[in-house]
């Protein structure tokens, strides 16, 4: 079994998340991990000293210095995470948990899974998810959004008012309450939305980041984007149509 060094702080002050993770990771890959703690300033400062490094942890696997928690993950051929990184994972999340809490809800309403409304229950609890993402940073949200939103561009406190209107409107569907004030909002912005998106990606070709879920996000605009208005626009046509039904 193959031997890791790893150095890593560990204060009364401090326990680095980083150095825990390493030293976990490389048990997982079957190391057998020689792990020392720095547990005092002086200790972690005449370690850099040393060995002539700015952070710690620090890695060593024989006589070669690997260095931190993402480095050992590209050495074992593992994928690096980047803040940066074009993902579809927060939004798929989203859309996943949406489902499972529309079942959820089904089965308390309902007594089963699939019952009518349960495909409205999801896209209710989406339209609460996504709205509560933008509400977390309404001032990056708006920043975001302004980049492709047509009504946005024209009247600036729109992008302000979008992740109130959206939460909102989620809420009352899953209540199934005030739909005549909950399905012409979703419609409205959903159309405004739809609009806005397809024109931004598909006619000038632009490519951008999508404010779907939050002002940081690095979702890329395009068909999720403008299938969560599309479900919008759909809501907001459906839930006052069944009433006549």
């Amino acid at each position: 079994m193959e031997t890791a060094r790893v150095y890593r702080m560990k204060t009364a002050e401090h326990l680095c998340p980083f150095g825990m993770k390493t030293v976990d990771l490389l048990k997982r890959k079957g190391y057998q991990v020689d792990d020392h703690p720095l547990t005092s300033r002086d200790e972690i400062e005449a370690f850099k000293a040393q060995e002539n490094v700015d952070t710690t942890p620090q890695t060593y696997i024989g006589d070669k210095r690997i260095g931190g928690y993402e480095e050992v993950r590209e050495h074992l051929g593992m994928s690096v995470p980047s803040a940066k990184e074009t993902s579809y994972r927060p939004v798929i999340a989203i859309f996943v948990t949406a489902l499972l809490i529309g079942l959820a809800v089904s089965w308390v309403a309902n007594g089963t899974l699939v019952a009518a409304r349960m495909p409205e229950y999801a896209v209710a609890s989406a339209m609460v998810l996504l709205g509560l993402q933008k509400l977390q940073d309404v001032e990056s949200f708006s920043t975001m959004f302004l980049n492709y939103d047509l009504l946005a561009q024209r009247y600036i406190p729109y992008s302000y008012v979008y992740p109130y209107a959206e939460t909102l409107a989620g809420i009352l569907m899953l209540a199934g309450a005030m739909l005549w004030l909950a399905a012409p909002l979703a419609l409205f912005i959903g159309t405004v939305g739809a609009v806005s998106v397809f024109k931004a990606v598909y006619v000038d070709k632009r490519e951008l980041k999508c404010a779907c879920v939050g002002g940081s996000s690095n979702v890329p605009l395009g068909f999720v984007s403008l299938t969560e208005n599309i479900a919008m626009v759909l809501m907001g046509l459906w839930m006052p149509l069944k009433m006549l039904f």
